[in-house]
């Protein structure tokens, strides 16, 4: 944490800190602080028996000269001044910060090690815990250099720490694929709980009892690369991060950080202010803003559902040996409580996992600390604990999995009958019901059809909303025919799962598409022909066709929207889409609707999601090109020159004669397909 200049900071600090049930703290003190508002929100922390780990950061510009005489001598000072001030109150003072970026903190490994060995020197003289060297990242042969120097020298650290920093990482289960690359990356199998073990041998072949991590946070702007909602994926990173630290028996201590700030903290400090170049990991010294526009962020609630449940239990183990699905076991004094939870995008039937009595019988809590009165329809990606009774004995199938071939975005139940699987969407099993007495499979095939769209290829029609007469959901059959087709859908998920969860990871990264309700198929034939997918209907739609149509036969507006402004709302739109790893692969003009914005102004929604492919980085410049070269089939050149002149400008490309190619062969590719169909 930082103190803010505005001394109200440190009463909503301490609020904080009470409501999270932390009381555990570690403060960045540099030169100037004995002065100002970090040692005055130190008084208050220690005044209220807060514990506090003392970061002593040396400046970067003095870090630079630390193998001269002037800046030892400063150094020293700072230290004598600073522990015989507060070294009886405070609980331990670390040395060294992120020693291994010289970009950052201004270190070499001899300079550090000066600096150290003067550290090390004063602490001893006032009788002051010494935690270091601070590295950061997973980079053990950092810290097996600086311990074995320490060693060697006589002045090994009472605490190991190190920033078991994961915000490069999507998710804190993954493999490390820095270590060794993407392709080894299951195999050595190094993630979290891996890691953190590690270091801990590191630490004890040297003798140091304990390991921290005292510096982890998920950036704002780094989930936001792919994933929409981002408050939400900061706060299960966090629960998820915190139990699989816990798991490894490794971390006897993680700090997360920085508490108060606008791209990682628990709290948002309501600016756009981010230190440039030196990253809160290496100097935290200030909470920036207004404390009055202060906003709590669902991490804070986050941390202290796991502060309450988790520290002093014992962890009993984890239950289940799948990949992406994670069911931890930890055993406190009157309580037995198993935090549950999935990969992204991933879902898990809890009857799988549990008996049905001891499903019943849980006591249930979200990820954010509420009392669920039922029991969520799947294991999502979003933690839950159950807990029961200290001596209760609960057995889990150790050999549980995530669905197969099934996204998941909200609340899902799966569906199984009569030779139909699928899922259903709902909030509660009673949504569920009602929306299955009109969209059963059985149901579909002999129900009445509200309005035929489409009776070709694949059949669309509407059907009136059970949860809402005066709305309508679209019901879309895909209708197989052609032998080759009927071989290649053997070899894949059926078109319905396809498309629902084409349309649950788009919604997922922030991209709309009409949401989905319900997807059906017949998994007892082979073939699968025999598919149902529903969404919601979008009332009131355009499409980019009918626009791309009107500006090519000269119309310089459509539906009051003039071509330049409607080729710049378009490409930011498919720039959104891209940076965000989604390679559509079906983006024709028709598959993208125009709905109107509340206040004015247009927005786009995907439909026909089965070909979608989804990646974890913004999707190559070749595939981007075939994605436009089908949107632009119904625009005339000079439209296109414009539209996909705005989309590469601002890649820093252009629209160049070689790039035009394969959307002249795409163009010559229609006119036969046309002509062989008579057109």
């Amino acid at each position: 944490m930082a103190g803010s200049p505005d001394p109200a900071g440190d009463a909503y600090v301490l609020h904080s800190l009470r409501t999270m049930h932390v009381n555990h703290v570690r403060l960045d003190y540099t030169y100037g602080s004995a002065d100002n508002h970090t040692a005055r929100l130190l008084e208050h922390l220690l005044g209220h028996s807060v514990k506090v780990l003392l970061h002593l950061v040396q400046p970067k510009h003095e870090a630079h000269q630390m193998d001269e005489t002037p800046a030892q001598e400063t150094w020293r000072a700072f230290l004598e001044a600073t522990l015989k001030r507060w070294g009886a109150r405070i609980e331990a003072v670390e040395i060294g910060s992120t020693v291994n970026r010289r970009k950052w903190a201004g270190y070499t490994p001899d300079t550090f090690m000066i600096a150290w060995r003067l550290a090390h020197e004063v602490a001893r003289e006032h009788a002051v815990r010494l935690a270091g060297p601070n590295v950061t990242d997973f980079e053990p042969v950092y810290n097996v250099a600086f311990l074995d120097r320490m060693q060697r020298a006589g002045v090994l650290p009472d605490v190991h720490t190190d920033n078991l920093f994961a915000e490069r990482a999507t998710e804190p289960e993954t493999y490390d694929h820095k270590i060794v690359g993407h392709a080894c990356a299951p195999l050595i199998k190094y993630n979290v709980i891996k890691k953190a073990r590690l270091l801990q041998r590191v630490a004890e072949r040297y003798e140091v009892p304990a390991t921290w991590s005292t510096h982890v946070a998920w950036s704002k702007r780094r989930i936001d690369r792919i994933l929409s909602d981002v408050e939400g994926k900061q706060a299960d990173y966090l629960s998820r991060y915190l139990l699989l630290a816990a798991a490894s028996g490794a971390l006897a201590r993680v700090y997360w950080g920085p508490m108060i700030g606008q791209r990682e903290g628990v709290i948002d400090d309501g600016t756009n202010e981010y230190p440039e170049p030196i990253p809160h990991v290496t100097l935290y010294d200030r909470a920036p803003g207004e404390v009055t526009r202060y906003r709590v962020r669902p991490a804070l609630h986050a941390m202290k559902t796991f502060a309450t449940l988790i520290p002093g239990a014992r962890y009993v183990g984890r239950l289940n040996h799948s990949f992406g699905l994670e069911v931890h076991a930890f055993a406190a004094r009157d309580e037995l409580i198993h935090a549950v939870w999935s990969m992204n995008g991933c879902g898990a039937d809890w009857s799988v996992l549990y008996q049905p009595q001891d499903l019943a019988d849980a006591k249930w809590i979200a990820r954010d600390g509420d009392r669920l009165d039922e029991r969520p329809a799947l294991v999502t990606e979003s933690p839950c604990y159950l807990c029961w009774p200290a001596d209760r004995a609960v057995a889990v199938s150790s050999a549980a999995r995530v669905l197969p071939n099934l996204a998941v975005h909200e609340p899902v139940h799966p569906y199984q009958g009569a030779g139909w699987r699928g899922a259903v969407v709902g909030e509660t099993s009673d949504e569920r019901q009602t929306l299955l007495r009109l969209i059963a499979p059985h149901r579909l095939k002999d129900g009445e059809r509200k309005e035929v769209l489409r009776d070709a290829r694949n059949a669309v029609w509407r059907i009136a909303d059970p949860r809402e007469p005066d709305r309508s959901l679209v019901v879309k059959r895909a209708l197989v025919t052609k032998w080759h087709k009927k071989v290649l859908d053997c070899l894949k998920p059926s078109k319905a799962r396809r498309s629902w969860n084409g349309a649950c990871e788009l919604l997922r990264r922030g991209i709309e598409t009409p949401r989905p309700i319900a997807f059906f198929e017949q998994f007892k034939n082979p073939a699968l022909m025999e598919n149902f997918y529903l969404c919601a209907f979008e009332p009131g739609h355009r499409s980019v066709r009918q626009y791309f149509s009107a500006y090519a036969q000269g119309a310089d507006a459509h539906e009051g929207m003039p071509a330049g402004a409607f080729y710049e709302a378009l490409a930011a739109f498919l720039l959104n889409m891209h940076r965000r790893g989604v390679y559509f692969r079906d983006l024709s003009a028709g598959n993208i609707l125009v709905l109107d914005k509340e206040g004015g102004g247009i927005r786009f929604s995907l439909i026909d999601t089965a070909r979608a492919r989804f990646y974890d980085k913004p999707v190559s410049l070749r595939q981007r090109l075939s994605d436009l070269k089908r949107i632009c089939h119904p625009l005339h050149w000079s439209g296109r020159n414009h539209f996909v002149g705005l989309y590469l400008k601002a890649l820093g490309e252009s629209f160049t004669p070689i790039r035009q190619v394969p959307f002249r062969l795409y163009d010559i590719k229609h006119r036969i397909k046309n002509r062989m169909k008579g057109k």
